[in-house]
């Protein structure tokens, strides 16, 4: 994934028990920029496994030669045979995200690694020492209005690794030997075992791990109204609802509701009460892949019908209903083969145009798309 670690510090990871001083006050209310910036955890990431990650995120073999005896040069290799070298047995050690973000993991590997010193440079004045936002510190919700987290979830998604020497000389000093990935609640390896952990209900978007997707849910408040509805078109006979579900913070919401395995949903959380005047919404996508979610129809059509909502005067409630989807546009209608006439035949009729070459193609709306936009106020 990286050849060095250095390049690998801005995707640090945190945990949600430990937090820094809020340093960004200070430097507003006129204090010193110099002021000693510090890193604290609550009792509870001692007492819990993996700083609530699923599982430990680095699992390092330390070799047996330290200092940069263990990584020579590229001279060095050109002078001596590196496999006349007796090697002895290499101590695995394993490392949490806090472990990471507060520097213990560096410090542990700077006998052996060439690299450590600067590494531990620049975490301390990029992250531990920013004068307005430590990013290793977990993000409270943002000052504005409105706010809307969308994600994909359900993909398999790596969330741990395991590093071995490769005897090669700095940069190319370490290699992965393995990875840890979450999928639907499970953690399993590269070679296909099962692996121990704490996975959360679901898994990230093939990037980004669910543990980090999810972290907006602690924004909502105390009660939440949860919608899950099926991402294509769709009448509303498959649409779940659950109002005032109760939210405990820094919990998960995990929603009491079935899935169809052939059915791709998306799941609204949605907040409008806890904040007087602000709205907090929180949209997972199934199977939705972190590259190309911004391209995808579904979510254009969401947001779209969200902001439409937004500004229209006589807007019922704080979000757009997610009662059903139907078709917005003639390039929604299309043929159903099955029933020989055009799909949605509420609001699609079968009219040619010159130039269609296709059956779909002149399936066009009956009314303007204007006239069906109320059916969202």
């Amino acid at each position: 994934m990286f050849n060095s670690f250095a390049s690998s510090l801005w995707m640090l990871p945190f945990s949600k028990n430990c937090r820094s001083d809020t340093t960004y006050l200070k430097h507003f209310s006129g204090r010193s920029r110099k002021a000693h910036h510090i890193y604290h955890c609550e009792e509870e990431e001692y007492r819990s496994n993996y700083s609530g990650w699923p599982t430990n995120l680095v699992n390092i073999e330390i070799p047996s030669v330290r200092g940069f005896d263990a990584y020579p040069s590229v001279t060095d290799v050109a002078e001596f045979n590196l496999s006349s070298i007796e090697c002895g047995l290499p101590t695995q050690l394993s490392f949490s995200a806090r472990e990471i973000a507060d520097g213990t993991f560096f410090k542990a590997i700077e006998e052996y690694d060439p690299d450590s010193k600067r590494i531990l440079y620049q975490l301390k004045k990029s992250y531990h020492d920013d004068v307005i936002l430590n990013p290793l510190t977990p993000w409270d919700r943002p000052p504005i209005k409105n706010v809307f987290c969308i994600y994909g979830i359900d993909s398999k998604t790596e969330v741990g690794y395991y590093f071995a020497p490769s005897g090669k000389p700095y940069p190319d000093n370490w290699i992965i030997t393995d990875v840890i990935y979450e999928i639907e609640g499970s953690l399993f390896s590269r070679s296909g075992n099962l692996v121990e952990g704490n996975p959360g209900a679901t898994s990230g978007d093939e990037t980004v791990p669910y543990h980090s997707l999810s972290w907006c849910k602690n924004w909502l408040g105390d009660k939440v109204n949860i919608t899950r509805a099926p991402q294509a078109e769709h009448d509303g006979s498959d649409v779940q609802v659950e109002l005032n579900v109760h939210h405990h913070h820094d919990k998960d919401i995990v929603p009491n509701m079935i899935r169809s395995p052939r059915t791709k949903y998306i799941t609204y959380y949605e907040d409008a009460e806890s904040i007087p005047g602000k709205t907090t919404a929180v949209w997972e996508l199934d199977k939705a892949n972190h590259r190309n979610i911004v391209r995808s129809p579904v979510l254009m059509r969401e947001i779209w019908l969200q902001m439409w909502h937004d500004i229209h005067p006589k807007a019922k409630s704080h979000f757009v209903t997610k009662g059903k989807r139907g078709p917005l546009r003639d390039e929604d209608c299309y043929w159903d083969y099955g029933k020989a006439r055009c799909a949605w035949s509420e609001y699609c009729e079968y009219r040619y145009a010159f130039g269609d070459v296709h059956l779909g193609q002149s399936c066009r709306l009956k009314t303007p798309s204007s006239d069906l936009l109320f059916h969202y106020i």
